[in-house]
């Protein structure tokens, strides 16, 4: 068993020619190395681990500087995000390989890598700093930019789709299951009356018009917060794209190899709380994290996106009679 005392990420600049801003080292960095580290129950693991939601490598840095033995898959749907993530890793050179794919894309992109079974994974859900903190990108309530929030620019659907066509119950649903939003019902009618006149397409008017419904009276957290989370959600079926990623984490680690999940979402740490009770169940793995491991409160101070981030992993255990090789016969996905 994997124990954790204490930890808590810090930050480090990165300035280069696709970036001119600080980024910081993602939540969790030191918790998530103690457990990638001890991949296969070993202290110094050799093997490929795969981050399924690069961002700007951060993660992944940290994993490359600590385990020499490390190579890393890093796989990103944002292909902005990817340029900087190549630039900070180059130094670890032929250690790194880079992929544009989306999580439920997974299997597909390792079956056509045909690496090794991996020996960790990898998923950080949620939006990057880079995305959050970009107008343009259509994630912040806090700035005016276009209501878009796609990380892959190929995405048909922005928010501004769901807010614009969807009818009031849907986004209702919506606001209240997606983002917690005790208010669902009343944001959706006012949404719903106000498209009326004219659609929304800037953030700036959607935030506004939820802290009108709030009386700008939502406390410490932005009254919009919540929605925009359920917006960013739907555009990206984030839902769909855990249960892929959970899936293709059970068909392709190795023996040993740990599963390590990081949610900002009740909702999501749910399902990765119920895949690995149910792992347990089926003998096929073993929980590292009974409950989510949280960040410390120097962490917090940090970084106060990191207060919100839950943690759990998982060590895959093969039985006897499951697949050894590489899984390369089928379409590569794993059985129903």
């Amino acid at each position: 068993m994997v124990r954790f005392e204490g930890g808590g990420a810090g930050f480090a600049t990165f300035r280069g020619s696709c970036v001119n801003e600080p980024v910081h080292i993602p939540v969790l960095a030191d918790e998530v190395a103690t457990l990638l580290g001890g991949s296969g129950g070993i202290s110094r693991p050799d093997g490929w681990i795969v981050d399924a939601t690069l961002g700007a490598g951060g993660h992944s840095a940290t994993l490359l500087e600590r385990f020499p033995g490390v190579r890393v898959l890093g796989t990103d749907q944002d292909p902005q995000i990817l340029d900087v993530a190549r630039e900070r890793l180059e130094p670890f050179q032929d250690r790194v390989r880079l992929e544009r794919s989306r999580i439920s894309e997974l299997s597909r992109t390792l079956r056509k890598l045909r690496l090794p079974r991996p020996i960790g994974l990898l998923m950080d859900l949620g939006a990057s700093s880079l995305q959050l903190d970009r107008p343009e990108r259509g994630f912040s309530f806090q700035t005016d930019g276009p209501l878009d929030m796609r990380m892959d620019p190929e995405r048909e659907r922005t928010a501004a789709d769901i807010v614009n066509t969807w009818d009031e119950g849907d986004l209702a649903d919506l606001f209240f299951h997606e983002g917690g939003e005790g208010r669902a019902r009343r944001i959706a009618s006012e949404i719903v009356r106000n498209r009326r006149r004219v659609a929304f397409r800037r953030t700036g008017a959607l935030a506004e018009l939820v802290s009108q419904v709030y009386g700008r009276s939502g406390g410490r957290v932005h009254p919009a917060t919540k929605v925009f989370q359920a917006l960013r959600r739907a555009v990206h079926q984030e839902g769909d794209e855990l249960l892929q990623g959970l899936a293709a984490a059970d068909w392709w680690l190795a023996d040993g190899g740990v599963l390590a999940v990081i949610s900002f979402h009740s909702g999501e740490d749910g399902v990765v709380k119920r895949f690995l009770r149910e792992g347990e169940a089926s003998d096929r793995w073993d929980a590292l994290t009974k409950k989510p491991i949280t960040a410390s409160h120097k962490e917090g101070r940090r970084n106060p996106r990191s207060r919100s981030a839950m943690l759990r992993g998982g060590v895959r255990r093969r039985k006897a009679g499951e697949p050894v090789g590489e899984p390369l016969g089928g379409e590569g996905v794993p059985p129903a």
